[in-house]
């Protein structure tokens, strides 16, 4: 039997046990309120049942870049010529600015870079791992993009990086993918395996012009009707239509998944090449999660036929591994969030939180407040702002495409007044709560805030004061906080311990908004529309927001309720608008009612990223890399 016969015949189905019992232990715990957890809940059981361990250790990550060029490039399709390719794999090794690096270092992951395909002679770079095929694939467009032989020895190729990685002590593998033109194709593979036409799958790929986009979908559209590739048969595809990264990532996905070990999926390209896998072995499939939506056309149609479900969408559109760098840094949140759960009652956690309480006495609060803090916000900084955004734009990226992270980087910018905003600045969330906290509430916001480097603050709110003396307190403590924490998550928990997550999310959805999710009532009056057992929790929410926005706090919200509150905050106080980072379901998409600062401490996570992006990726010019030569990005990026 051949490498690629022995690895798919043992692959299986995961054993579904521990998963099973470590859901009925969550349920127990929290006292059937587990659904709360949202997306996170699925998250942790599909490793769990691809580790087949109770407790498994913490993931050790590897990032792998495989290059490879296209001879569909040839057609024009890109808006960066091939020689990018080649440019880009000596910036991952030589100059280490690009992507892969910035986000291989913020999740602590080890990079490796294979020569699957390039078209050029590579073996003056250090580093690179020379697993060479052949010099870049023929033009679909013409024909055949390889022989049956090559499409086979790419699997292959990819089965023995995926033995000789996991032999290593890896076991969680975050490929990622260099070509230029392999949207082209990821698009074409998408088409074939998913039965669409290149209209539906083809996107934008590299931010070209819409004069370049119609002509690639019109040269997917010649590669599908002159291969006709058998949808059924993986191997075909990937000869007809396919490339060399894409083969040998497939290849991955199925040595991995022979050895139980896990892939997690970056955008449309690894999508694509995970297609490939399930047409051979379908089982494979269940070694693989997906991190992001991309935002390229192909990715929804190949997550459908995968089956998965990501749990963020920020908009990025560049493939290596960027997505799955942050997904797997969600992942060990939830780990060390499930290692607590399964331990309580009997074991918990230490919950080092600063506490505070709210007077007795009624603080003065007169028009004359919130006119000072409403009159005197302070303007960003634009020129910090503009000056960050300049280098975001030159980076050695297609311009645009890391999304949301690229708009997160340039507001905290313009908000400390810092053209480039240093990792690791210090963070804080602030959670407002009752007189007494849910134990379990506070065992889960100490395991997340600890994750993502937070202090925690419990602010607790008294019954039986006005909302005013409740806005003063949310004022007072975010001012305080905001003078240390330039990074500043706001939340509340459920204000009676008793009650069930997202108890207060739903009392404000009923009575605040409309059925279509839009603002009920106009800023001042909602308020006194809002149940009275919450309006004082309300106003130490419009507190906070106000007084840490005007300390130039970059503010990260929490729930449903907390978002509900700012939204109003928004429309009552528009300069605030610059300094909130709305976190779900605006980037994560994980269906989380678990109050507490769980999604802040999530949405902390995201801003390191994001910060990681702005300084350790380096730009076109610092790297020899082309910049682009079609669509928005020639009038923005500098050689």
């Amino acid at each position: 039997m051949s490498l690629l016969e022995q690895t798919i015949a043992i692959i299986e189905p995961p054993n579904q046990e521990i998963p099973q019992a470590a859901a009925k232990r969550i349920n127990q715990v929290m006292e059937d309120d587990d659904l709360s957890l949202g997306g996170l809940r699925g998250l942790l059981l599909r490793y769990l049942s691809i580790t087949g361990k109770r407790h498994p250790q913490a993931p050790e990550k590897c990032t792998i870049i495989c290059c490879a060029d296209h001879g569909v490039a040839e057609e024009g399709v890109s808006a960066y010529p091939p020689e990018t390719t080649l440019q880009m794999t000596r910036n991952y090794l030589i100059s280490q600015g690009a992507a892969a690096n910035a986000f291989a270092k913020y999740c602590d992951s080890e990079l490796l870079v294979v020569d699957v395909g390039i078209a050029a002679d590579a073996q003056d770079i250090p580093g690179l791992i020379d697993c060479h095929i052949a010099n870049g694939t023929a033009n679909i467009a013409q024909g055949p993009a390889m022989t049956r032989k090559q499409a086979i020895l790419a699997l292959e190729t990819g089965i023995d990086i995926a033995n000789q990685v996991m032999d290593k002590g890896f076991d969680c593998i975050l490929p990622g993918e260099m070509g230029i033109a392999n949207t082209t194709v990821s698009a074409a593979i998408t088409a074939a395996c998913c039965g669409r036409r290149a209209v539906e799958t083809t996107g934008r790929g590299t931010n070209i012009s819409d004069e370049r986009l119609q002509k690639k979908i019109g040269i997917v559209q010649q590669a599908l009707d002159r291969n006709q590739p058998d949808s059924n048969d993986g191997i075909d595809i990937l000869t007809k239509v396919g490339g060399f990264e894409f083969g040998t990532i497939a290849g991955i996905i199925l040595g991995a998944a022979a050895r139980h070990g896990t892939v997690i999926l970056d955008g449309a390209n690894t999508s694509a090449a995970a297609l490939i896998a399930q047409a051979i072995a379908p089982n494979s499939i269940d070694y693989v999660i997906a991190s992001h939506r991309s935002a390229e056309k192909s990715h929804q149609f190949a997550l459908d036929k995968l089956g998965l479900i990501p749990l963020m969408d920020l908009d990025l559109k560049l493939g290596e591994a960027c997505g799955s760098s942050l997904l797997v840094t969600m992942l060990e949140a939830v780990l060390s969030a499930w290692d607590v759960i399964d331990k309580l009652p009997q074991e918990p956690v230490e919950t080092p939180f600063h506490q505070e309480f709210m007077r007795y006495t009624i603080p003065k609060i007169t028009d004359k407040t919130f006119d000072f803090y409403l009159h005197t916000m302070q303007d960003l900084d634009y020129e910090a702002l503009h000056n960050c955004q300049h280098r975001i734009n030159n980076l050695a990226k297609p311009l645009d495409s890391l999304g949301y992270l690229e708009q997160i980087a340039a507001e905290v910018a313009g908000i400390i007044g810092n053209d480039q905003p240093e990792c690791g600045m210090e963070r804080a969330l602030l959670v407002f709560t009752g007189r007494q906290t849910n134990s379990l509430q506070a065992q889960l916001t100490a395991a997340f805030a600890q994750h993502a480097g937070a202090d925690v603050t419990l602010a607790h709110l008294r019954d039986g004061l006005p909302p005013t003396a409740a806005f003063d307190f949310g004022r007072e403590q975010a001012e305080y906080l905001s003078l240390t924490y330039p990074l500043l998550g706001l939340a509340l928990t459920e204000l009676d311990e008793d009650a069930p997550f997202g108890t207060a999310a739903i009392e404000f959805q009923t009575t605040l908004l409309n059925p279509d999710g839009s603002l009920r009532y106009p800023a001042d009056e909602f308020l006194q529309k809002a149940p009275e057992a919450y309006q004082g929790a309300i106003g130490a929410i419009i507190g906070a927001i106000i007084a840490a926005a005007h300390n130039s706090s970059f503010i990260l919200l929490d729930d449903e309720a907390t978002e509900i509150i700012a939204r109003y905050t928004e429309l009552l106080c528009p300069e605030v608008r610059p300094y909130i980072l709305h976190v779900q379901p605006a980037l994560l998409q994980a269906d989380i009612t678990l109050p507490g600062g769980i999604i802040a401490a999530l949405g902390l996570n995201i801003t390191e990223a994001a910060l990681h992006m702005l300084n350790d990726m380096r730009t076109f010019a610092d790297t020899k890399v082309s910049v682009s030569q079609d669509g928005p990005g020639t009038s923005k990026q500098i050689p």
